[in-house]
């Protein structure tokens, strides 16, 4: 069942024509993978589904509802963690509970619940300045599930980190996916990464600046369960699927 649809979404500045007749799906329960050169389109386009900028033209559905232009629907992750120096890791990751009215000391009670998912345990405390680069993040998307559980906008989350960071991050990602039973959209321009962690990528090409709008170039599914993706990135397989990601990009 589709959770998310992008339906014919074009978008633009001024006179340079950014997106042009964008169609996406994502079904419900997905990962899916927004995988682009730095500059074609992505986080513009991450923009308009977030509600943040309206599309010149089409419709961003939700559930089948119209959410074009309204900001607020979707959880937005951006690549910092953008966490507050000043609150402590409870206050940080319930704040959107807060923001959405709930009484301080629940939204508290609801956040500290989760936090052994999240991999957070011990932290609740803590200010922002005394975790890891991993931690942070950590934090970041549980403070983006509490925002929306059923649907998050990732934008390239983990490309601040090491590769070793990185590794953990995205066995321990898929992880909280499945238990959590989430549909996310992920930004990435790391063809890799795209492919550990996709159920579907989406390929897009364009150098708006160039004069040629972003579209989609065509998609990839990986079938591969996401329990076995560590030894997943070993196999012909994982190369097959990364050489016609390599072909969709033109490369």
């Amino acid at each position: 069942m589709a959770k998310l649809v992008i339906d014919g979404v074009s978008q633009g500045f001024g006179p340079v024509d950014v997106l042009e007749d964008i169609d996406l799906v994502v079904e419900s329960g997905q990962v899916a993978c927004l995988l682009g050169p730095s500059g074609c389109g992505k986080t513009t386009l991450f923009h308009v589904v977030a509600g943040l900028a309206s599309p010149r033209a089409g419709r961003v559905l939700l559930d089948g509802r119209d959410i074009a232009g309204q900001p607020g629907q979707l959880a937005y992750m951006l690549q910092k963690d953008l966490l507050l120096p000043h609150k402590t890791i409870i206050d940080n990751v319930s704040l959107p509970l807060v923001l959405k009215g709930e009484p301080t000391a629940a939204a508290r009670e609801r956040a500290r619940g989760l936090l052994g998912l999240f991999g957070l345990e011990g932290t609740a405390d803590r200010w922002p300045a005394e975790l890891s680069g991993g931690m942070r993040q950590r934090a970041a998307l549980l403070r983006s599930y509490l925002f929306s559980s059923e649907f998050m906008l990732l934008d390239e989350p983990f490309s601040a980190l090491d590769a070793f960071t990185k590794a953990d991050m995205h066995a321990w990602f898929l992880d909280v996916v499945e238990t959590c039973g989430t549909t996310a959209l992920l930004v990435t321009h790391d063809i890799d990464e795209a492919v550990k962690l996709a159920d579907v990528i989406y390929v897009m090409r364009g150098a708006p600046q160039q004069g040629e709008p972003a579209r989609i170039a065509g998609s990839e599914r990986v079938a591969c369960p996401r329990a076995e993706r560590a030894e997943f990135a070993l196999t012909p397989a994982f190369l097959e699927h990364k050489r016609r990601v390599l072909d969709l990009l033109g490369r």
